[in-house]
């Protein structure tokens, strides 16, 4: 059996790819689309930002000293930003945190670096 690799930062902490949703009620598609850029702008990690008018998806990778740690600040995301961004009042409806190895058996496209400017586009 293979030894997984563990893929880390350059802090040394692992990197987890994280796929947060959130859902709610209908909002304006203009309103939430400057919304998200503004979550964009604070959080330049993301990797992708989906929407429609009642819930977006938010994608980026994270580092974490292990998955409970990476899962934690994932459900704190949306509402540490509410504020600021003027993001609904939605609740979080799905997280998903896996590891580098995992993305790459899925064969989802990895990024040079983890820490690209995201894409804000409809669902």
């Amino acid at each position: 059996m293979a030894k997984a690799v563990e893929w880390t930062s350059k802090s040394g902490l692992p990197l987890w790819h994280v796929t947060l949703t959130v859902a709610g009620e209908s909002v304006p598609g203009d309103l939430l689309r400057r919304a998200l850029e503004c979550l964009v702008h604070e959080r330049p990690f993301m990797l992708a930002v989906r929407y429609s008018a009642d819930r977006a998806e938010l994608r980026y990778w994270d580092e974490a000293e292990d998955v409970d740690d990476a899962a934690a600040l994932a459900l704190r995301i949306w509402g540490d930003h509410r504020a600021s961004c003027g993001l609904p009042p939605w609740r979080v409806v799905g997280v998903e945190v896996i590891d580098r190895d995992t993305v790459h058996v899925r064969g989802v496209e990895r990024p040079q670096t983890p820490l690209i400017t995201a894409g804000v586009a409809p669902l």
